[in-house]
């Protein structure tokens, strides 16, 4: 059996009568749609946890509904417990400063540009890239959990994650006697709360670890007491105040509950409640300062109520896909994907500062976010009918304006130069190729786009009119004008990252999508009343075309070795980006993107991709005419495009979930649905075979 089938059967399999079941003519069942996708597990499964959330705070429980063994698991997906805003640094004795970090290179515009990269010596330089890679870094906030338990306690698991809810439903048995728990997270408080029966009345602590300041793990270091500590500061009737303390970074917990002995200490970071009734609740609310602690609570049915409330808004008013009507034997496995990783992707990805790859359930890159990844994260939220979502991290570029002024303006560029990697500060983290990057430059211009889309409101351009403006003002600075006439794009690494900034020029996906960004943002210069920049029109009619050899476009207009280089078709299809998540532009030729299409379809190194390498190669083939191929790329039976019993998108042993690929996914599928701005075909991205009899409603085109 293929790996996906081996490991994941049970899961997958979607019961047959509930798929099949048929709707009268009208709207869809949206609860029905919701309820046959609710992940239900049945034994212990470190890959299978369940989280709850809000965007900004997120918490992932095990078979027991709490977190019980995070050590357990944390090898599988992670019972991550992490908010947006808590971040943590190792102290900085050797006062490494930023500016070490720089080195100056020479890509021939008659001057060094600084950029803040990692070093192969040994020394300050290399220290301080180091120390600057890894700090600030995402902290893992406590793990809430039953206390002294044992694995091999647990039998009869039937636990459901129960979307429309917003509730996980535990019930599983302890030495034999059941226990029955319910976990929320409130929608708009950093809380997760829990209601516990049974009559084995078993304690519950709050256990806090140390980071580990790692590249890729679960960020608990259980075995460094000595280097924090935990207290608590007040207690009142049925509630707690408590203190977790680690260098210089001190946040506060509030512990609530009913049916329980207040909190002891029983070790330097461990809180525990007992028990005193067969039924009881315990919440803990998550405080970066003490002053909050007496604004932000809420008790457990209040939790229990907001977080109804809230799902059943989001799933109602929101965009959603039926696949129920249709025949194909995939169409089951495709809405089961599509739905919990609209789930996942509110939960995870819509807070106040972008998501990071794996987004609050553990840490990778150490915790920061991706510029270039928030595309793939959070289009989807405006397609949706989640604007609202897509709304509460675009801010996060107003905060960050002056950083990314000041990295174009030490390169010797104009506007705003966004960052690839970062944290809520916005500083640049060094690396070799991160730095390098480009393609994350226009998304703030279509994210943008998106949001008046769905809604052009003269409010939303004012909001945003002076990063569009500063986006495109060093997109256009950074375009070089050649002795022929061409603007060409070189000194990069393009998101074909095997390519070297020295070498590269014209890469094809960022040459379309400056096309595409210096365009949208003359449009906002329209929507204001002022004149178009002339320097941006002559930039966009006369932009390289894309490079091609033999009828194939090139990864790029030094790389004619493209489809030779086996390290060239083992990384991303990017070139399929140029058409698809972009709309045609005249720097493409139809008919050498559609030979590409073939050739990247046909025989592409497949089991080299990553998840958003599908639904790029699934968009491609959608605005190409070949809707077949599209849902061939979308379902593809490989590793990297994996979706686990709880809609996490695997992609190997480090990157366990992987949300870009779920966001992609879910772009994807609206291109396939809604089209594209003048598209006339009805679900442009499905075959017409009646095969595929795909409704949704509430879903935007893209442009």
């Amino acid at each position: 059996m293929t790996f996906r089938n081996l490991v994941y059967a049970a899961a997958l399999a979607m019961p047959l009568q509930a798929f099949m079941a048929c709707q009268s003519a009208g709207a869809i069942d949206r609860e029905a749609l919701v309820e046959r996708n609710n992940p239900h597990i049945t034994a212990i499964d470190t890959l299978a946890s369940l989280s709850v959330g809000n965007g900004e705070f997120a918490v992932t429980v095990d078979v027991t509904g709490l977190q019980s063994f995070p050590e357990l698991y944390s090898n599988g997906v992670p019972l991550g417990t992490q908010s947006q805003w808590a971040w943590h640094s190792f102290p900085n004795p050797e006062n490494l400063r930023f500016e070490e970090t720089l080195k100056g290179y020479d890509f021939g515009r008659g001057r060094m540009e600084p950029y803040a990269t990692q070093f192969k010596e040994k020394g300050r330089n290399n220290d301080a890239a180091n120390w600057y890679r890894v700090n600030p870094h995402r902290l893992h906030l406590g793990a809430l959990g039953f206390a002294g338990l044992e694995p091999s306690q647990i039998s009869d698991v039937d636990q459901t994650l129960d979307m429309w809810k917003g509730e996980i439903r535990s019930d599983f048995k302890v030495d034999d006697t059941p226990v029955s728990v319910r976990t929320y997270v409130h929608p708009e408080v950093d809380m997760v709360a829990a209601s516990i029966k049974s009559e084995k009345r078993l304690p519950v602590s709050l256990r806090l670890p140390y980071p580990t300041g790692g590249h890729c793990d679960d960020a608990c270091n259980w075995g460094a007491d000595s280097l924090h500590i935990t207290e608590i500061v007040s207690t009142d009737a049925g509630s707690a105040l408590l203190r977790h303390s680690l260098d210089s970074t001190t946040y506060y917990i509030k512990l609530d509950w009913t049916g329980a002995e207040a909190p002891v200490m029983t070790g330097r970071n461990v809180a525990t409640i007992t028990p005193t009734a067969d039924e009881w609740t315990v919440s803990a609310t998550f405080l970066p300062d003490q002053s909050a602690a007496a604004s932000k609570s809420a008790s457990f049915a209040e939790t229990r109520d907001a977080s109804a409330a809230y799902w059943n808004k989001f799933w109602t008013e929101g965009g959603v896909v039926d696949f129920s009507h249709c025949t194909d034997p995939r169409a089951a496995e495709l809405e089961r994907r599509v739905v919990l990783s609209q789930y996942l992707l509110a939960i995870q990805c819509a807070g106040s500062t972008p998501p990071q790859e794996t987004g609050l359930t553990y840490n990778s890159w150490f915790g920061k976010f991706h510029m270039e990844m928030i595309w793939w994260h959070q289009a989807q939220f405006a397609l949706y009918g989640h604007e609202d979502l897509l709304n509460r991290t675009l801010p996060w570029y107003e905060s960050s304006a002056g950083v990314a002024r000041d990295i174009a303006a030490r390169q010797g560029f104009k506007g705003l130069r966004w960052m690839k990697m970062t944290d809520p500060s916005g500083i640049e983290a060094p690396s070799k190729v991160g730095s390098f990057l480009i393609w994350q430059q226009p998304h703030l211009i279509y994210l943008a786009e998106l949001l008046y889309r769905a809604n052009p409101d003269s409010a939303l351009v004012d909001r945003y009119f002076d990063l569009v403006q500063g986006t495109a003002e060093f997109m256009a600075d950074f375009a070089d004008k050649d002795s022929i006439g061409r603007y060409t794009l070189r000194g990069i690494i393009p998101a074909q990252e095997t390519l070297r900034a020295a070498e590269t020029v014209n890469p094809p996906f960022e040459l379309a999508y400056w096309h595409f960004g210096l365009n949208t943002a003359q449009k906002w210069r329209e929507r204001k009343g002022l004149p178009r920049v002339a320097e941006w029109d002559e930039i966009v009619a006369n932009l390289s075309p894309l490079a091609a050899k033999d009828s194939l476009y090139l990864a790029a207009e030094t790389a004619p070795e493209t489809y030779s280089d086996i390290r060239l078709t083992s990384d991303h299809m990017a070139v399929l980006a140029a058409v698809g998540i972009l709309p045609n532009s005249p720097l493409v030729k139809a008919d050498i993107m559609d030979n590409t299409f073939d050739w990247v379809y046909d025989n592409w190194n497949w089991d080299k991709t990553w998840g958003w390498d599908y639904p790029t190669t699934a968009m491609n083939a959608v605005r190409l005419g070949h809707p077949e191929k599209a849902v061939n790329a979308l379902l593809m039976d490989k590793r990297t495009n994996t979706y686990l019993p709880n809609g996490h998108n695997f992609q190997d042993q480090r990157l366990r979930c992987y949300l870009p690929g779920n966001g992609g996914l879910l772009t994807a599928v609206a291109l396939m649905c809604a089209g594209w701005d003048g598209c006339e075909t009805e679900n442009p991205g499905f075959p017409k075979d009646g095969t595929w009899d795909v409704r949704w409603e509430g879903i935007k085109p893209l442009p």
